[in-house]
């Protein structure tokens, strides 16, 4: 119950964050939910903010000093009717959870840590203030 309100309020707030989250399981069992991609040759999957997750790969070889992931920023996405709602769903969705009184639990340095009141204030705010910006027409 415990692992799956982390994997649900992780995935909620990834909208929010912006970034690629990375699911893996290590030689114990254990899961794993990163910004980071696991250890070479680690098998993970990546998880999409729509909730679905893409199949298994095995990670790139590391980048070279010349390259840098990093360095290249992500796609845009275009601004349709259809994405506009899927953010504006999600926002809701975030926004139910950071109102609510369950703990919510982000990744934050490569570690799980439950959100404290001011930083539940913070994304709550943050998470307003793109819905007041894309969905209020809707």
């Amino acid at each position: 119950m415990h692992r799956s309100l982390i994997a649900v309020a992780l995935l909620l707030l990834a909208p929010l964050a912006s970034a690629q989250v990375y699911k893996w399981t290590d030689a114990s069992g254990t899961v794993h939910y990163s910004q980071d991609a696991p250890p070479q040759g680690t098998k993970f999957s990546k998880v999409t903010t729509n909730g679905t997750v893409q199949p298994l790969t095995t990670p790139a070889p590391a980048a070279t000093s010349n390259e840098s992931a990093a360095a290249m920023p992500p796609a845009p996405i275009a601004d349709t009717p259809e994405n506009r709602n899927k953010l504006c769903a999600s926002l809701k969705a975030d926004l139910a959870t950071l109102q609510g009184s369950a703990p919510v639990v982000m990744q934050q340095g490569g570690k799980t840590t439950a959100l404290n009141n001011d930083q539940r204030k913070q994304q709550t705010s943050s998470a307003q203030a793109q819905y007041s910006q894309y969905c209020q027409s809707q």
